[in-house]
């Protein structure tokens, strides 16, 4: 006799540990298309890189019994005596997209519906919850807000940032180079005859663990340190995904030493037949060398004719260089919710839709009467 499939089951959880010790039927990071959509990712940003007041809430999805997919959330709690107003995605700004671990198979519209409901009947309520950044184009985006409009949420999407990749479309390396400006062609090439004529120098891409990655991830933070970037908030984080990287194989930790030191490293990571830009930096004082170009190229020649990727993607912000080397551009959204059900929630509503209504009148005001430039300022 052929069993009916039972009504999905929705549970909330408060530690990866927990959600460890679920009876998945295979490992929780199986078949991941993309390493923010990993347990590993989530739990090294909880532990090493995430606000330590927040609280976990890992919603949980089981099927017969077993489970299939996890949401992972925090809330906005400082203490046991305040009350949460938001619940969040478990991401910041080290993370460049958000989305569930595993999946919720061929019935996944009606199961986000019903987690929304769960989410939605959690004592105490959230009055709001943000979701941020997202894939529009995913069935994950379609499928959350339309369950939280049917949980009795107001919701909105918003723009988070635009997002550059090359779509590699089956070509060498030597084919991509071509299709590049021969500005940057020209610029690769000098740059690799100024360090031949300077001095020793040499590329190494780091894959697997051991004494020569924690050299290298050493490496990376010295000229992260003397870039031109803000240091990191959350030193152990980097370290913390380094390793965990090696470990699964997703790790390309490129560095370019000349004279003996390092002058530029990238932290790149390659996944489901993508390679991730993830952290890029360069001695400021060794500008002139153009170190930074000579290692890019070389990693995406490692990507491509190595590594076999389909696309190689600059993640996160819409700097002028990323589209000198990309082909393609893309968006990121958000997606915020309200619960009117909340004073706070209906306070934050107003406060969102009446702002968003005076901003496009203001717009529409100075599209139809524009300032003369005689005009007083």
């Amino acid at each position: 006799m052929e069993l009916t499939p039972q009504q999905p089951q929705v549970l909330i959880l408060d530690s990866f540990t927990a959600l460890r010790n679920l009876p998945w039927p295979q490992s929780v990071d199986h078949g991941a298309t993309d390493i923010f959509f990993t347990c590993d990712w989530f739990e090294n940003l909880a532990s090493t890189g995430f606000d330590a007041g927040a609280r976990l809430h890992l919603v949980v999805v089981e099927v017969d019994g077993s489970p299939c997919a996890c949401l992972p959330m925090a809330d906005n709690v400082r203490s046991e005596n305040t009350a949460p107003t938001t619940l969040t995605s478990l991401s910041n700004f080290y993370s460049c997209l958000f989305g569930p671990i595993g999946s919720c198979g061929s019935k996944a519209s009606e199961t986000w519906n019903l987690v929304c409901r769960k989410i939605k009947a959690a004592k105490p309520q959230w009055p709001v919850i943000n979701l941020r950044p997202l894939d529009a184009d995913s069935h994950f985006f379609s499928a959350m807000k339309t369950g939280l409009k049917n949980a009795g949420y107001w919701t909105d999407s918003y723009f988070c940032f635009g997002n550059w990749y090359l779509d590699v479309a089956g070509r060498t390396f030597e084919q991509y180079l071509k299709s590049l400006s021969s500005k940057l062609r020209s610029n690769i090439s000098r740059a690799r005859k100024k360090l031949d004529a300077s001095g020793p120098w040499d590329i190494v891409i780091h894959v697997a663990p051991g004494t020569e990655l924690d050299e290298a991830v050493t490496s990376f933070e010295r000229v992260y340190a003397l870039s031109w970037k803000q240091a990191e908030p959350y030193p152990e984080f980097i370290q913390g995904l380094c390793r965990t990287a090696a470990t699964n194989g997703s790790l390309r930790l490129g560095v370019l030493r000349y004279n003996g030191e390092a002058i530029a490293a990238q932290l790149w990571l390659v996944i489901g037949g993508r390679a991730l830009i993830y952290k890029i930096a360069y001695d400021h004082a060794q500008a002139a060398l153009s170190g930074g170009a000579v290692l890019t190229a070389e990693m995406i020649r490692r990507a491509i004719d190595i590594d076999k990727v389909r696309e190689v993607d600059y993640l996160s912000g819409d700097d002028a260089y990323k589209r000198h080397w990309m082909s393609h551009r893309r968006e990121r959204f958000g997606i915020v919710a309200f619960n009117p059900g909340t004073v706070t929630g209906l306070l934050a509503a107003s406060r969102h839709f009446l702002g968003r209504w005076a901003r496009r009148v203001i717009t529409t005001l100075r599209q139809r009467f524009p300032r003369k430039n005689n005009a007083p300022e």
